[in-house]
């Protein structure tokens, strides 16, 4: 590699971290946590980090298994660089995020060249699942950052020559990390693209020579096994039957609700990930029939246009939507460790498709991605009708959702999306001009996205999200170890979060705990939607509102003897006299 060549790469590496650092970073913490898996991961990290107990997540004070130690690990080490607030909660998400497109891209350059590189890059940036995973304190970003080095690992050591071959260790490596992260499917997704790639190219007797089996399997179990052994000896039977239920119970029957028919993942990779989505139809189908004749026809070397490594990321592919499809419980992102793979193969049939205009199935594609882009966009352009439709069932959760204006955030996002496909369509059709019809789409997600991030999020959020958790905020100001912070008529995780403190959580119908916790507590500060005051038990007429915020309020005992001195969001909540 020449000089030139190196700055060059350089260059392009220094403008996707910047771009993706834009995307991912940006008003990071400025919307509050989401409920309920954000505030309770996020919640799960800070009592770790005050507690100092490295082994054993907990939420609320009470074991949590849903999910392993990992992002646990990292948020009490952000909350030490950044204090506890929703960024430093985010912010294992976004920095595994923009590493995702980082080893992307470097994988990339090492197995094909800098061009299909940076459109893969780009393309596993420019997603609306991608982004969305890594603008929130999930396991989903660090998941897919470690089952992607997993697999790079695995073909690397595979197919590699001299020191290459030594990337085998990061198959092992990455599945151990990825199973610490998110459990059981940290090596599942691994392992099912692994196994069907050397099933369907004959290659186990390879794997067997060059992937050190017993060794790598070994070296993940060291890795992997020893804070779940740690977990069972210490906790036993109330880890055991936790964790069955939140992994093979899950996979086996819906779990909160979850459930979609067997379709559900179709329009899910559809528009999570759009514009790109309609570049794989063609790639997928072809790679598929041309290395089914090659299998039968017993030839080992690949069609034209096609290569082995477009074999391996389309079984990655369908190995992990199948999979998924087949767990009872479904939900948007738990098919996000496909997306790079996704990625490779668009990014591929995208490249192959300038270097030659007649390749097959383009202006097909061309016109599949218009179209899901006129859908989103007249979606958007209805999105404050609808939500206005709809506002009146939304309050029991959100008291003053009929008062949320959405603002000018849909329409502008409704004709940038218009605008863009327009030029897609200008461009793409034209074999001449093909090429500025992936700048335009890239360039339509990327104004999307943030005109959400800075025009549509803050207004749900100081209206709908931010109100009770400021009130959080402020009844944990107030309240000793000693006392009682109550949550009535709706479970928030991130109340627990923002209060710093154990929540007693009291669902309608359970007043007789208000009126035990009364009884039993010297200060009581109940946290709970206005309307919700009638339905309290009598004893608890003697409380009377501190604060209010946009249709909660918290009620006491006592009098407010800490004012918050900031909130996140202006104007500040309404201090009310005792």
């Amino acid at each position: 590699m020449t000089t030139t060549d190196r700055s060059q790469q350089a260059l392009i590496l220094l403008a996707l971290l910047l771009l993706s650092g834009l995307l991912f970073f940006v008003g990071l913490g400025d919307m509050g946590l989401t409920d309920q898996d954000e505030g309770r991961n996020a919640e799960a990290g800070r009592e770790m980090f005050e507690s100092g107990d490295r082994l054993t997540p907990t939420f609320n004070g009470e074991l949590r298994v849903a999910k392993p130690v990992f992002i646990y690990w990292f948020m009490d080490q952000s909350y030490r660089l950044f204090g506890v607030n929703a960024f430093a909660a985010r912010f294992p998400s976004a920095l595994f995020g923009v590493g995702l497109i980082l080893i992307h891209y470097l994988f990339l350059v090492h197995q094909r060249n800098r061009t299909v590189a940076l459109f893969g890059g780009l393309i596993l940036l420019l997603n609306l699942e991608i982004l969305g995973l890594g603008r929130m304190a999930l396991t989903d970003s660090v998941l897919i950052f470690f089952t992607t080095a997993s697999l790079y690992g695995f073909w690397l050591g595979l197919h590699g020559e001299g020191s290459v071959r030594r990337w085998i260790w990061m198959f092992y490596i990455g599945m151990a990390i990825a199973t610490l992260t998110k459990g059981p499917v940290g090596f599942a997704v691994p392992l099912l693209a692994g196994a069907l790639y050397l099933t369907w190219t004959r290659r186990w007797p390879e794997y067997w020579e060059k992937g050190f089996p017993l060794a790598g399997m070994l070296l993940f179990i060291l890795l992997a096994a020893p804070w779940y052994a740690a977990m069972f000896i210490v906790h036993g039977d109330a880890y055991a039957s936790g964790a069955k239920v939140h992994t093979i119970g899950r996979f086996l029957s819906p779990m909160e609700g979850h459930y979609g028919t067997i379709l559900f993942y179709f329009p899910v990779l559809l528009i999570g990930f759009f514009p790109w989505s309609a570049l794989l139809p063609v790639p997928l189908y072809q790679t598929l029939k041309e290395w089914y004749l090659i299998r039968r026809a017993q030839t080992p070397i690949g069609p034209a246009g096609t290569s082995e490594l477009d074999l391996f990321v389309t079984l990655w592919v369908v190995g992990v939507f199948l999979f998924f499809t087949a767990s009872s419980t479904r939900l948007p992102h738990y098919i996000g460790p496909l997306f790079p793979a996704a990625a490779i193969l668009a990014a591929s049939y995208w490249s192959r498709c300038l270097q030659d205009p007649t390749t097959k199935g383009i202006r097909g594609s061309i016109h599949l991605m218009m179209g899901v882009g006129y859908l989103l966009a007249i979606g958007l352009a209805c999105l404050p009708t609808i939500y206005t439709t709809y506002a009146s069932k939304m309050v029991k959760e959100f008291p003053l959702a009929g008062q949320v204006d959405l603002g000018n955030g849909p329409y502008l996002a409704a004709t940038l999306l218009l605008i863009g496909m327009a030029l897609v369509g200008y461009l793409g059709l034209n074999e001449e001009r093909r090429g500025g019809a992936f700048w335009a789409a890239g360039a339509s997600l990327a104004g999307l996205v943030l005109i959400v991030i800075i025009i549509v999020i803050p207004q749900i959020n100081r209206y709908m999200i931010a109100p009770p958790q400021e009130l959080a905020y402020a009844a944990g100001l107030n309240l000793t170890p000693q006392d009682q912070f109550i949550a009535y008529g709706t479970t928030r995780a991130s109340s627990v979060f923002y209060s710093r403190r154990k929540t007693l959580f009291v669902h309608r119908g359970e007043e007789d705990r208000i009126r035990t916790a009364l009884k039993e507590s010297k200060r009581v500060i109940i946290l709970l939607p206005e309307r919700e005051q009638s339905k309290l038990p009598a004893e608890a007429v003697t409380l009377v509102p501190i604060l209010k915020r946009y249709g909660y309020v918290l009620l006491a005992n006592q009098s407010m003897v800490t004012v918050p001195e900031d909130t996140t969001q202006s104007p500040p909540p309404t201090i009310l006299g005792h």
